[in-house]
C-alpha cells in the first residue's frame, strides 16, 4: 500500500481576504437597541464570525439573528464561489451576501420532523405507531417494532447509509431507495440505543408523508410551511434555474484519519472529499433529500425558527399549535453517547437540544433546540434569549484545531445576547 504523501495529509485552507471588503449587509438589519441590545454587542458577535473566517476553514460564512422577532444580523463575508481549494487562481470571485442560497444539510431533518409531526396534529398518524403501519414492506428483517419515535430519536437500529441512498443517479428514483432502506437489517434492538441516521431516516419519513398524504413531500413543505410563511426558496434541493445561486461548498481542514475517518464512511457511506463533490453535484442539489439538503437563505431559515419559538406562529401566521412544537421539542434521549457520532447529544423528536453549561448553541442554553448541519452549519431557536439563529458556511472540516473559532461564535453569542428569563 502506498504511504500518503506529508503534503496529502497537511490541513486544506482558502485565501482570506480584507473583511470589510467582502462583507455584505442586509437591510433587513434594525437597531438593535429597539430589543434591549447595544451596538457594541452586534459588533462583538461579528467580530467573532470575522476571527472564524481567518482560520481559513470558510470560503463564505453567513449569519442571521432574530431577536425578539426583529433582525439584528443578517450578514454574509467571503464568497460564494471562485475560493474553493480546487478552483484555479485565476477563477471568478462570487461574493457571498445574505440572499445566497445555502444547503442546510442535515439541519433539514428539524424541516422534515416537523411535517411528521403536523401530521400528528392532523390525527393523520401517531409518532407511537410503527412504520410498517404506513410502509408494509418495511417490517422485512425483524424492523417490524420500529416506530416512528425510534425514526426521530436515532434509535431505530439502523444507523448505516446504504449504497442507494448516496448514489446520485438514484435520486431521481425514489422507488430503488424505498426499497433499499426496507432490505436494511438492524444492527441494535430497536429504541435501545441512540445511533445517528445520518441520510435514512428522512427518505423513511418522506415516504410515509407520501404514503399519509398522496402527496409528495416536496409538495407537502409548500403547502404547510413554505407558502404560508412567504419563503420564496426553503425547498428540499434547489430548481435548476437557481443552481448558480447556491453557495459551493470546500473540504477544508486535516484529512480525516482513523477512527474519524471509518465513522464518517459508516454514518454517510463515502470519505469527506468525495462527500463534499457530492454535496456539490446538481443531482444532490437539486433532489429530494429530506433529511441532508433544505436549500434556502439565512433569513429563511432563522424564520422557520423564529415560527417554532413563537409556537408554531409567524406575524399572525399559524403553522403549527403550540400543542404540536412543544411535543417536537420536548426532551426524549438525554446521556447517552451516539454510537455513531461518539460523543452524547441530547434530542428531541427531530432536533438536537442545547446543555445546561454548554452545547452546540453556547453557554446555559438547556432549553435551545436546532440541529447541526455538515459539518458546521448550524440552526436554533432560545427561547431564554428570544432569538433564532441561521449560523451558514461553506467549509467542511472534520477535524481542526481552528474550530474553536466555530465554538467561540456560539459562545459570544450566548453572551453578549442576555436570556430574558433565568
Amino acid at each position: 500500500m502506498q504511504r500518503p504523501r506529508i503534503r496529502d495529509l497537511l490541513p486544506v485552507t482558502v485565501r482570506v481576504f480584507d473583511p470589510e471588503e467582502v462583507t455584505t449587509k442586509s437591510h433587513r438589519e434594525i437597531d438593535p437597541r429597539a430589543v434591549g441590545l447595544m451596538k457594541e454587542d452586534v459588533d462583538a458577535i461579528w467580530n467573532a464570525i470575522i476571527r472564524f473566517y481567518k482560520t481559513g476553514l470558510q470560503p463564505a460564512i453567513a449569519l442571521c439573528i432574530r431577536r425578539r422577532g426583529e433582525i439584528i444580523i443578517d450578514r454574509a463575508i467571503g464568497h460564494a464561489s471562485g475560493n474553493s481549494p480546487q478552483d484555479p487562481e485565476d477563477s471568478p470571485l462570487v461574493p457571498a451576501t445574505p440572499d445566497t442560497l445555502y444547503n442546510f444539510f442535515s439541519g433539514s431533518k428539524t424541516v422534515t420532523a416537523m411535517l411528521i409531526h403536523l401530521l400528528q396534529e392532523e390525527e393523520q398518524l401517531h409518532v407511537d405507531e410503527p412504520v410498517a403501519t404506513f410502509i408494509p414492506e418495511f417490517a422485512k428483517r425483524r424492523k417490524h417494532n420500529i416506530t416512528i419515535r425510534d425514526i426521530l430519536t436515532h434509535r431505530a437500529g439502523i444507523p448505516a447509509t446504504p449504497e442507494e441512498a448516496i448514489d446520485l443517479d438514484l435520486l431521481s428514483k425514489p422507488d430503488e431507495i424505498v426499497r433499499a432502506f426496507c432490505e436494511l437489517e438492524p444492527t441494535h434492538r430497536p429504541g435501545s440505543v441512540q445511533a445517528y441516521q445520518a441520510i435514512t431516516s428522512g427518505f423513511i419519513l418522506g415516504e410515509i408523508i407520501r404514503r399519509v398524504t398522496g402527496t409528495e413531500i416536496q409538495d407537502f413543505l409548500r403547502a404547510k410551511i413554505r407558502d404560508p410563511l412567504r419563503m420564496r426558496h426553503f425547498r428540499y434541493g434547489v430548481s435548476p434555474e437557481h443552481l448558480d445561486r447556491v453557495a459551493v461548498d470546500a473540504f477544508t481542514g486535516p484529512i480525516p484519519t482513523w477512527p474519524y475517518k471509518n465513522l464518517v464512511r459508516v454514518a454517510f457511506g463515502a470519505p469527506m472529499r468525495e462527500l463534499v463533490e457530492m454535496a456539490n453535484d446538481p443531482r444532490f442539489r437539486t433532489a429530494v433529500v429530506p433529511a441532508g439538503n433544505v436549500i434556502a437563505t439565512p433569513e429563511e431559515i432563522s424564520r422557520f425558527f423564529e415560527t417554532l419559538l413563537c409556537g408554531g406562529t409567524y406575524e399572525e401566521t399559524r403553522v403549527f399549535d403550540p400543542r404540536t412544537v412543544a411535543r417536537a421539542v420536548k426532551p426524549q434521549v438525554t446521556g447517552q453517547v451516539d454510537r455513531v457520532l461518539m460523543m452524547p447529544i441530547p434530542l428531541s423528536m427531530g432536533f438536537m437540544l442545547g446543555g445546561h453549561r454548554f452545547g452546540f448553541y453556547g453557554p446555559r442554553t438547556a432549553n435551545a433546540y436546532g440541529h447541526l448541519g455538515f459539518t458546521n452549519v448550524l440552526g436554533w431557536a432560545d427561547p431564554d434569549r428570544d432569538i433564532s439563529v441561521a449560523f451558514m458556511n461553506t467549509g467542511k472540516p472534520l477535524l481542526s484545531a481552528k474550530m474553536i473559532s466555530w465554538l467561540n461564535v456560539t459562545r459570544v453569542i450566548g453572551t453578549r445576547i442576555p436570556r430574558d428569563r433565568a
